[in-house]
């Protein structure tokens, strides 16, 4: 019984139907929030134009502060809890507001970064452009948080912080900016990562909503269930597939760039060569390496080529730009590199001479050695002297 009583408590803190508000107020706040026009408009158009700036000026403060004033939730959550309920009615009138919100985002973005006198495509910017299966997870669990946040009688700040999280604008502006500039790989990846997340922040609207038995107002065919259920079946799984393909290549990326830069460190230094400068590229699955001094041999570029397998880059190619042999940088003339170069020879012996004086501070530790086995062969010995001696012989022919 007290087993009973214990699993009754843990399920009395997760059960939602506890806090759930009137399916009156639930549905009220639904036909609200997917209205576009007047001040919903406006905001929105005010919203993307700050979103703009930010992804134009790289700030990421700025693009969280357009999230949270952008009300392009609402028509999203309406889609899925009319889909949910059966009610197509109200999913017309929300894929039509949403359609007009996504067209009017569009415009204005376009608009800002044609006229924009700053062109440079950042890091916030081009984040936008390569959606993977991370972003489903987060537009999932994102809109799961949103619709349990509206169907709660405590709504708290939950719908601000899932619109932050789930990233509904600045996709919207970096689209807006591939148009802009006519680099339409932007606009296409852009447009892929901002349906990633309609769909399944509507989903996770769909299935809260049939979980909580929001009520169906109007009678339906079980046929027309069928068919609905089959057409969100098949609208995830195109909209997944192309991201779990990204998904693994963003994996492999990240592997590849970590055991590059661990083979990098371990080649720096090659005999008398010196690493000068190196470049990563995943993509073409390919390393640059350019050492100083002289040219390398066949016989060391093999040596590096063989290195490269033991930080598992087996199909790696690793390209040997001309470096700066000595003469070549007498000829040059050039400060910087005459610089580099004495730099990384000082760094060299200076790592010689810390390897030297690791050694000698060995020494005093070798008499201990030897007492400890020399005494499990003679017990007696309770202790020893060790120093370095120096032999001279002459020797006779």
């Amino acid at each position: 019984m007290k087993q009973f009583g214990f699993i009754q408590k843990i399920l009395s803190y997760i059960n939602l139907e506890s806090d759930l508000d009137s399916f009156e107020k639930i549905h009220e706040t639904f036909e609200k929030e997917i209205i576009f026009k007047g001040s919903n408009l406006w905001i929105l158009i005010f919203a993307i134009i700050v979103a703009s700036v930010g992804l134009n000026m790289n700030s990421t403060a700025v693009v969280i502060g357009a999230m949270l004033i952008s009300p392009l939730m609402g028509p999203i959550n309406g889609m899925g809890y009319s889909i949910a309920t059966y009610n197509f009615p109200l999913f017309r009138t929300a894929v039509k507001n949403f359609s007009f919100a996504v067209i009017a985002s569009l415009i204005a973005s376009t608009t800002y970064f044609a006229i924009s006198p700053i062109s440079t495509a950042h890091s916030e910017l081009l984040a936008r452009t390569s959606p993977t299966i991370y972003d489903v997870i987060i537009a999932l669990f994102g809109g799961l948080a949103g619709i349990v946040a509206i169907s709660s009688k405590h709504k708290g700040n939950v719908i601000p912080g899932v619109a932050i999280a789930t990233a509904l604008m600045p996709p919207l502006c970096t689209a807006g900016y591939g148009l802009a500039t006519g680099q339409f790989t932007y606009f296409f990846g852009a447009i892929y990562l901002f349906t990633i997340n309609t769909v399944f922040i509507a989903i996770s609207s769909v299935a809260i909503s049939q979980i909580l038995k929001f009520p169906i107002v109007s009678i339906i065919e079980v046929s027309q269930k069928k068919r609905v259920n089959r057409w969100i079946s098949v609208i995830i799984t195109l909209v997944l597939l192309p991201s779990l393909y990204f998904g693994y290549n963003l994996v492999q990326k990240e592997k590849f760039v970590e055991n590059a830069n661990a083979f990098i460190n371990n080649v720096s230094v090659l005999e008398n060569n010196y690493l000068l400068k190196n470049e990563i590229k995943p993509i073409k699955n390919s390393i640059v390496l350019v050492y100083a001094n002289a040219n390398l041999s066949e016989i060391q570029k093999k040596t590096i080529r063989d290195k490269a397998k033991i930080f598992s880059l087996n199909n790696v190619k690793i390209e040997f730009p001309q470096g700066l042999s000595a003469e070549g940088i007498s000829r040059k003339n050039t400060d910087s590199d005459i610089l580099k170069s004495e730099i990384n020879r000082i760094n060299l012996v200076l790592q010689k001479q810390e390897n030297h004086l690791d050694s000698l501070g060995q020494n005093k530790y070798r008499g201990q050695q030897i007492l400890d086995e020399i005494k499990s062969l003679y017990p007696q010995i309770i202790n020893c002297s060790l120093a370095e001696s120096y032999v001279f012989s002459e020797i006779k022919s």
